[in-house]
This record gives C-alpha cells, sequence and structure tokens, in this order.
C-alpha cells in the first residue's frame, strides 16, 4: 500500500494553514502536520476523538459548524478564541468548508492572527522589493551605455592632451566610470542562472569564517555552534557563500566601524546551525529545514532602515553600497528560503531558513 492510499489526506500536510477535518459528529478525522504544530498535540492521538475533548469552541463557531452540516454554508470567522484542552488560549481567524468525502464532512482552516499579519507583511515587502529591484534594473541597461561612451571619450580625450597634468583629470573620469560599471554589473548579478547541487553548510560556513578572520584579524572573534547531524542541501555553492559573507561581513563592519579607512574596535560574531521542524517557507510547508543564524553584538541596524535594509541601494554605512543584503535575500529567494533579521544594540541577529530535502 503506498502513501496516498494509506493517507488520502497527505497532501494536506503542505499547507502552512492548519487543517483540521471532521465528520458529521464533529469526531476529529485528521489534522495536518500545520495544525499539530499550532494545538501542540499528535493527529494520532486525538483521531476518532471529539472536537470538544481538544478545544472549548465559542458559540459562533460551533453555530457555524452546525451551519455547515446543516445547510452547507461556508463560514470565515476573524478574531476567534479557542480554549484549548490544556489551558492554552489563541487568537485565530478560521475558515469552515463543507466537503463531501467518505471520511469527513467539514474542512476547518485556522490562522493564528500574528502569523497571518507576519505572512501579509512579508508578502507586501518582497512584492516592494521586486518592483524596486526591476526599476533599478530598468535603469542600470539605460546608464550603462552612455557610461561606457564616456569612458571612450576620456581615453581618447586622454591621448590627445600634451599636459599631464590634464591627464590626471581623465583618469578620475575613467577610474569613476569603472566604479559605476562595477556597481551596474553587481546590481544585475542576482539574475545568473543557479548551478545547484549537494553541499554542506557548515563547509560554506568555514569558508565564510576564514575569509573573515583574513580580511579582520584584529577586531573579530567569530565563534562556531553548529549541528554536526545536518544532513547536505541542494543549493549553488558560490551563491550560498556569498549570501553568508555579506551578512556576517556586514556585522564585522558594523563592528569594528570606520575611521579613515581602518577599523576599530572588537567583537564576536556566531554563526550557529540547526534544524527547523514543520517550518512555513514561501507559503509552503516543510517537515524539515535548515536555519542558520549570523549574529553579533555590534550596535544594530539603524533604527530608520531596519524596514528597507533589503532594498537596493540601502546603507547604514558610510561609502557602502547598499548592495550587500539585496544580493544575499535575492540568492536566498532563488533557493525557496527566507531571511529575516531582530536587531537592538548589542543583538543583531540574521536568520536564513532553507528547505531541507
Amino acid at each position: 500500500m503506498t502513501e496516498n492510499q494509506a493517507n488520502p489526506f497527505g497532501g494536506l500536510d503542505l499547507l502552512s494553514s492548519a487543517v483540521v477535518l471532521l465528520d458529521d459528529k464533529l469526531i476529529i478525522r485528521y489534522m495536518n502536520a500545520a495544525a499539530e504544530n499550532l494545538l501542540a498535540i499528535s493527529s494520532r492521538v486525538f483521531a476518532g476523538c471529539p472536537l470538544d475533548r481538544l478545544m472549548e469552541c465559542p458559540p459562533r463557531l460551533l453555530n457555524a459548524l452546525n451551519g455547515a452540516l446543516d445547510h452547507g454554508w461556508v463560514y470565515s470567522g476573524q478574531n476567534i478564541e479557542l480554549r484549548l484542552a490544556a489551558g492554552e488560549t489563541l487568537q485565530l481567524n478560521c475558515v469552515v468548508n463543507p466537503i463531501d468525502t467518505q471520511e469527513a464532512r467539514l474542512l476547518v482552516e485556522l490562522w493564528p492572527i500574528d502569523q497571518q499579519i507576519k505572512a501579509s507583511r512579508e508578502e507586501r515587502l518582497i512584492e516592494q522589493q521586486h518592483a524596486s529591484r526591476e526599476l533599478i534594473r530598468n535603469l542600470v541597461h539605460e546608464i550603462k551605455n552612455p557610461l561606457g561612451g564616456i569612458r571612450g571619450a576620456a581615453q581618447l580625450l586622454e591621448h590627445e592632451l600634451n599636459n599631464p597634468g590634464l591627464r590626471e583629470y581623465t583618469q578620475v573620469i575613467i577610474k569613476e566610470a569603472d566604479r559605476l560599471q562595477d556597481l551596474m554589473r553587481r546590481l544585475l548579478s542576482p539574475h545568473r542562472p543557479m548551478q545547484p547541487g549537494p553541499v554542506n553548510i557548515h563547509e560554506i560556513l568555514e569558508r565564510v569564517r576564514s575569509l573573515l578572520t583574513a580580511e579582520f584579524p584584529t577586531i573579530l572573534r567569530v565563534h562556531r555552534d553548529y549541528d554536526t547531524s545536518l544532513p547536505d542541501l541542494i543549493g549553488d555553492r558560490e551563491q550560498l557563500i556569498q549570501v553568508f559573507l555579506n551578512i556576517a561581513r556586514n556585522a564585522a563592519q558594523a563592528i569594528g566601524g570606520q575611521s579613515d579607512g581602518h577599523f576599530v574596535g572588537q567583537g564576536r560574531i556566531v554563526l550557529r546551525t540547526r534544524v527547523s521542524r514543520q517550518t512555513t517557507l514561501c507559503k509552503r510547508r516543510h517537515r524539515l529545514a535548515l536555519e542558520v543564524q549570523v549574529s553579533d553584538d555590534g550596535p544594530g541596524v539603524p533604527a530608520d532602515i531596519r524596514e528597507r535594509m533589503f532594498y537596493p541601494l540601502v546603507s547604514g554605512r558610510e561609502g557602502g553600497s547598499g548592495l550587500g543584503l539585496t544580493l544575499a535575500q535575492s540568492f536566498v529567494q532563488q533557493h525557496l528560503g527566507t531571511i529575516e533579521c531582530d536587531s537592538r544594540p548589542g543583538a543583531t541577529c540574521f536568520t536564513v531558513r532553507l528547505p531541507l530535502g
């Protein structure tokens, strides 16, 4: 017997929302993984039990369940308070749909209000960032050709100048044109096709660690906190190195500060790996995900850019290009993962989650 034959509702485990299936007596017939996680119970324990053994339903939800059974009504409720048998209270949004299967009559979807707000916020930010990147990418294409013409004209002019002192000015034009061309190239680099393959996350982090300690030998202590039991993941090795190098390098620069190009101060960066269970990434539920944290004890992300830190050309450091975190987020999204930041003075932590399997 295949897994689908054994569990006809197994596809519901891919949903990020919690789903509970009930029969016409309000007996629990199935809960997906998200429901088990939300309600902190096992489907095996409560399958076949009355719903009221699991939770105390408020009258309006109980009326909605009966209305769906008796009349086929669909119900959508906001800010419903459920008291679980264990004593915990949850604030949820809920949808009740009548279904017609041999095993169940009702499909109940539940979303924690805070989780739904967070998901909506993330989706809105991603849409805004995509729009910003599209605008910048169009500007890059418009700038590249005139920039090449300016550089070429400066080179021709330099050959015609007999006064070496004047050539200093043409060199300024050429060097600045080269710098802008490099910036244009970096703005377009997230769109390189991925080259996926099996990668070991600790090998990647060790590469990042060695680059960091070589670049900032006097200001950094880089600590490791690895879960060595983690399996390999499928990803683009070079992109993932760039993700964690950009995040860690930002942390190092924030820790040290800059004074005439020299870093001052001392601080600590921690590279931590863990496994995350029943995690929603890009609207899809994953039983297992890789979680990598890059934390530091620097001054924190400036409050005025925290909501915009992943936007192109936004930087909290004088002289910064504002592309490091933008590239990191682009690469993480290409891997169907998420990146988020929690920051306050003395404690900043970037968390990257990537699907396993």
